[in-house]
């Protein structure tokens, strides 16, 4: 009898208990057992240590909330670029219409200037275009294309979110009445030359009406956004982003930033009124001086609706004396 005839001749319980002790067998001749390292090369093998390097964590932003700006310095040239082209355009199309409306194409300086006393709500209604454009311009690449608010976006918050300051709105409006009654009283002592240029567009009831109207429903709403809300944070975020470069501490930058803007925006707000008042250097301090007013407070309060309130109490006032001296638009100075 071989093997193979014995084993199918086992009985069932038998014959599985075999096959398990030869496979069993079988697996314990296939694996290999290492012994351990010594002691001695076990301390000479050096552990291997991963070294996890931790995320470097972004430096906190010393910048306040209302100079946080989603836009820079190429955006900056790109508003400048459009407001030049704009101001071109529509002083351009002011005097084309009133060449044509004339009939006539070559109009000498003091004809023009007849002409714009004369129909005064041409250049006003060109300035009104002029300032819709900046909005729109403003409008379109800052809220449209980055998909979000526009007012919030360039610095119109309520009042009361900078603590320590009124949050009263009729404290900033009677505060630039207070103001203009000091400009004015400063101008009276500095006799300014007459018949500036803006004088020009209020020697007629129209355009008296006209101006005084502009000057109060639409310049502190466009100037304000513009000068306070986009030019102001662009300026002090980029002053103070310098001087932390420089090596200075975050709270000596900040005042850094935060005062060359404001001197920066104020001096480019009265320089902007320069041709109105005919580059008549005393006015244009005394508007310079009137920007950084309005300026500080914006700077102050975190928020353009403050700014505002004192540049329209500012104008209304302003536009107050206009009817009182007028007596209600019915004595018009004379013409020269």
């Amino acid at each position: 009898m071989n093997p193979s005839e014995e084993n199918l001749n086992l009985p069932p319980t038998e014959k599985n208990d075999r096959e398990s002790g030869d496979g069993m067998e079988e697996l314990a001749s296939r694996i290999v057992v290492h012994s351990p390292l010594p002691a001695e090369q076990a301390a000479v093998e050096p552990a291997l240590q991963l070294e996890i390097t931790p995320p470097a964590v972004p430096r906190p932003s010393n910048l306040p909330d209302d100079l946080r700006i989603s836009w820079g310095w190429l955006h900056f040239l790109g508003f400048i670029g459009f407001v030049f082209a704009s101001l071109v355009i529509t002083q351009l199309g002011a005097v084309f219409y009133l060449m044509e409306t004339t009939h006539n194409t070559r109009l000498s300086q003091k004809e023009l200037q007849q002409l714009i006393i004369s129909r005064p709500q041409i250049p006003i209604v060109a300035q009104v275009v002029l300032f819709a454009m900046v909005i729109f311009f403003l409008y379109i690449t800052l809220a449209v294309l980055d998909d979000k608010p526009f007012w919030s976006t360039i610095g119109w918050q309520r009042l009361g979110k900078t603590p320590g300051v009124p949050t009263s709105p009729w404290v900033y409006f009677f505060a630039g009445v207070v103001l203009s009654l000091g400009v004015a009283a400063a101008i009276y002592f500095m006799k300014p030359p007459e018949n500036l240029p803006i004088e020009d567009l209020i020697k007629s009831r129209t355009g008296a009406m006209l101006l005084i109207s502009m000057a109060v429903l639409v310049a502190p709403l466009v100037e304000e956004t513009a000068f306070r809300g986009y030019l102001y944070p662009l300026f002090a975020s980029s002053f103070t982003r310098a001087a932390e470069h420089f090596g200075r501490e975050p709270s000596s930058a900040l005042r850094i930033g935060s005062t060359s803007g404001i001197l920066l925006t104020g001096t480019l707000f009265g320089l902007m009124h320069g041709v109105q008042l005919g580059w008549t250097w005393g006015l244009v301090a005394v508007l310079v001086s009137v920007g950084i007013i309005l300026t500080f407070v914006r700077a102050r309060t975190g928020t353009v609706l403050a700014s505002f309130l004192l540049h329209l109490g500012y104008n209304s006032m302003i536009g107050l004396s206009v009817v009182f001296s007028t007596h209600g638009f019915t004595r018009m100075p004379p013409h020269p």
